[in-house]
């Protein structure tokens, strides 16, 4: 049975402090406004009837992102994250327009980490598509380029790069065991390793669900890759293009073979009304999302390549739920290398070949089989949290 209780909150009341921890709550506000701020020197929000407060965090299951302050009376419904099920199946289009708003914020928070972290503006050009693939083909990786290549034709068939297109992928698709090159009536599908699931500023209609196998996130930003993640397998990736209708806002690529469930529109409209436990796994995934996108600007700030390199290899361990409270040192084997570690912190060539340099001769960590191996998280947690009070001691 679903129980909601309505809270009343003053003018000047808080109602949300950053940081605060236990977050297994979020608000619906009924009436009145309030001020969301992240940081001292954060843009502020407004935000009245009918808006989310807390939600992010209350679906991570993190501390809070921002604080909210009352601007006027404020009359707010709490709901705790164990009724979010029942309130799935009592009220649909409070569980759409969560799902709705993050993915919406998802987009914004994309914008700005493009903007802040790799200094570039979103790109949602279709020719983009002609440089990704013609990246992949420069770094030897043909499965990747030749579905880059079919992509570009598929979306730019009157494009300035048509005809190099074209001969690119008669030449390469012959030897190539890229798959799925258009969508398929597939529930389940199959994808080897180092082959494109989709591309960054293509179309979609399709979202994804691991159910074995990595996948990695991908950009490629001034000729570079970044990798903004590697996904497991439970992890849903490609609902931005799902909910929001708009072109991909960053490239799949199979990090090892592959087994994917697929969720389109049509299919993904009945989950809504008949799988809420489905549902709410994906709003958890979006807000979790959210989450690490708000730690990953606090990174961008951070301006020295090791306590930036480190402060990522720390945003990772965070997202395995890692308890750095453990009594004594806990030593902890990786599946990233330096140099992913370094793409994943969008750093230009300077700062990444310094970076680089000084993390392999960091005493912290040593090199297995090409892979990080921490010596001691805790020293990593506390060297990350140290960066970034540092830089909100200098108002950064």
């Amino acid at each position: 049975m679903l129980h909601l209780q309505v809270n009343r909150f003053q003018a000047g009341a808080y109602i949300i402090v950053e940081g605060k921890e236990n977050s297994d709550h979020f608000y619906i506000i009924q009436s009145g406004t309030v001020c969301c701020q992240k940081g001292a020197n954060g843009v502020k929000t407004r935000l009245g009837a009918g808006d989310f407060l807390g939600v992010v965090s209350c679906f991570a299951n993190r501390p809070q992102i921002e604080t909210i302050i009352a601007e006027t009376d404020v009359i707010a419904i709490s709901v705790q994250r164990s009724q979010y099920s029942d309130l799935i199946v009592n009220n649909t289009p409070v569980a759409l327009k969560i799902i709705k708003t993050f993915a919406a914020r998802m987009r914004q928070m994309n914008e700005q980490l493009t903007k802040k972290t790799l200094n570039k503006v979103e790109n949602d050009d279709n020719e983009h598509i002609y440089h990704i693939a013609q990246y992949y083909e420069k770094m030897l990786k043909y499965d990747v380029a030749v579905f880059g290549y079919y992509q570009y034709l598929k979306t730019r068939p009157t494009g300035p790069n048509l005809i190099p297109a074209q001969n690119k992928f008669k030449l390469l698709k012959p030897k190539s065991h890229a798959v799925y090159f258009e969508p398929t009536s597939d529930m389940t599908r199959n994808y080897p390793a180092d082959t494109m699931i989709f591309s960054e500023s293509a179309p979609g209609a399709e979202m994804f669900i691991i159910q074995g196998g990595q996948v990695s996130i991908t950009k490629i930003v001034n000729g570079n890759e970044v990798v903004l993640a590697v996904l497991d397998k439970g992890d849903m990736f490609g609902e931005m293009a799902l909910l929001e209708n708009k072109p991909r806002s960053a490239s799949a690529i199979a990090k090892t073979d592959c087994t994917l469930m697929v969720v389109n529109r049509h299919n993904f409209n009945t989950m809504v009304s008949t799988q809420p436990q489905l549902i709410s796994r994906l709003t958890t995934t979006l807000g979790e999302r959210l989450w690490s996108m708000y730690r990953q600007l606090d990174n961008a700030n951070i301006q020295n390549p090791l306590e930036k390199m480190i402060d990522i290899l720390s945003l990772q361990l965070e997202k395995q739920r890692t308890d750095f409270n453990t009594l004594g040192s806990k030593q902890k084997q990786t599946d990233f290398t330096v140099k992913e570690l370094a793409t994943m912190c969008g750093m230009d060539e300077r700062k990444t070949s310094v970076g680089i340099s000084e993390f392999l001769n960091d005493k912290r960590f040593k090199i297995i089989e090409g892979k990080i191996f921490i010596k001691d998280i805790t020293e990593v947690y506390k060297a990350s949290l140290y960066a970034r009070k540092h830089l909100k001691t200098f108002g950064v």
